[in-house]
């Protein structure tokens, strides 16, 4: 494919920012940037309730659609162009919006408007500010990225920069479970675009993630006999005793070294207490930095659950490839060097930093496109009820972000 703007000049416009981060001498700040930014924090701040109080777990349509609306709406007062791709099994929609401009680059932003949590949170636990923290169920991940890719896109326009070719702002609509429609469009989206932007939470210490893991799913099912469990136990050969005892030995199975985990998270055995159960299943959150590490996971569940501690069960594992794993690259470096040099400019520091979560930056990178991940609203305490977005944050992410797009723009 060829591509307006060539991948292969991408270090050159990278390379001032780069000196200019390993000598710590940085720039001025661009005023109208900064002001513009600065001015829209409350209003921002304003579109993330909205967005906070809807629920829109995976799967869940309706709120998934009122989210879409509110971003399709902020998002065509903009002037951008707007598609809509069906995602299965469930009946959401992705968004695919897009801006045209005068220039060579084709620059792609990313975020998700699912999140982990079920119908019902966003009223148990509505949007709230205190202590300079935002909080609410989403607020971080990610509905605080879809704001900061809205608002940059606000400031590019009050700006009237179009020295892009072209802006694609896409919003996934199942990145917490994934789909193989999701998976599809990223990598055909990402193939057209010459740099990957993806609005995943900012790091609690204030950074951009350069590496992510991938993910899979090991799954290990146990076949026994069921028998009375009070007049006849021994007549029976306990699925659920096998399970327990296949994770104990396969949950051993990682490597820190290598950053590989392996956590069993969900089981499930019979349904009477009186009933040797028969089936018995096991399923485990397996993460790895390298994808060879994914083919060693496989090989040895299948090695070590041949030693069984229940006679006559059968044993059978597998493992589901999810995300790839996110590397760092010698392109993801010179991009962080140039997000440094940005954030230096208002008086920020910039971290480096890698991820255990997996993320569509990964499916980005994996098509060979220079990405960088982490432009959402900073916070922490990801995936829980404590989940919260830095107030103070939303300013600085809306200017690196409009900056960044900026940067990457310039004709070289």
């Amino acid at each position: 494919m060829t591509f307006s703007f060539p991948r292969s000049l991408l270090a050159a416009s990278l390379g001032l920012s780069l000196t200019l981060a390993a000598t710590g001498a940085f720039a001025e700040p661009h005023k109208q940037v900064l002001a513009d930014a600065e001015l829209y924090q409350p209003e921002a701040l304003k579109l993330l309730e909205r967005l906070v109080n809807i629920d829109s777990g995976s799967g869940y349509e309706l709120g998934l659609k009122q989210v879409s609306d509110i971003a399709i709406d902020e998002l065509k007062k903009l002037g951008a162009t707007i598609e809509l791709v069906p995602n299965t099994p469930d009946k959401s929609n992705h968004v695919l919006a897009t801006l045209k401009g005068s220039g060579k680059a084709k620059i792609l932003l990313m975020a998700h408007m699912d999140t982990v949590f079920k119908e019902g949170s966003a009223a148990e636990r509505p949007f709230h500010i205190k202590d300079g923290r935002a909080y609410g169920p989403g607020v971080m991940d990610d509905k605080g990225g879809i704001v900061a890719g809205i608002y940059a896109l606000k400031v590019l326009k009050n700006l009237d920069f179009k020295d892009y070719a072209q802006i694609t702002f896409l919003l996934d609509a199942s990145e917490e479970t994934g789909s193989d429609v999701a998976t599809d469009l990223i990598k055909k989206t990402a193939r057209q675009h010459d740099v990957t932007l993806n609005l995943e939470p900012g790091r609690p210490a204030d950074g951009l993630v350069v590496w992510r893991k991938g993910s899979a799913t090991a799954l290990v099912e146990v076949k026994g006999k069921a028998a009375h469990a009070g007049v006849a136990p021994e007549l029976g050969r306990n699925a659920a005793m096998e399970a327990a005892h296949q994770i104990l030995q396969l949950g051993k199975l990682g490597d820190e070294a290598k950053k590989t985990t392996i956590n069993f998270t969900v089981l499930k055995a019979g349904d009477r207490t009186n009933v040797i159960p028969d089936q018995a299943t096991a399923k485990a959150d397996v993460r790895a930095a390298v994808p060879e590490e994914f083919d060693r996971i496989e090989k040895d569940l299948a090695r070590v659950s041949q030693d069984k501690l229940i006679p006559e069960t059968e044993v059978k594992t597998s493992l589901q490839r999810g995300l790839p794993p996110m590397p760092q690259t010698a392109e993801s470096d010179r991009l962080m060097a140039m997000a440094q040099g940005i954030y230096g400019e208002i008086g920020r520091k910039l971290t480096e930093e890698g991820s255990g979560g997996a993320a569509d930056a990964s499916l980005s990178a994996g098509v060979g496109t220079p990405t960088l991940d982490g432009f959402g609203i900073v916070g922490g305490n990801i995936h829980t009820p404590e989940e919260y977005a830095e107030v103070a944050s939303v300013a600085p992410r809306i200017y690196l972000l409009s900056r960044m797009i900026m940067e990457l723009a310039k004709p070289r």
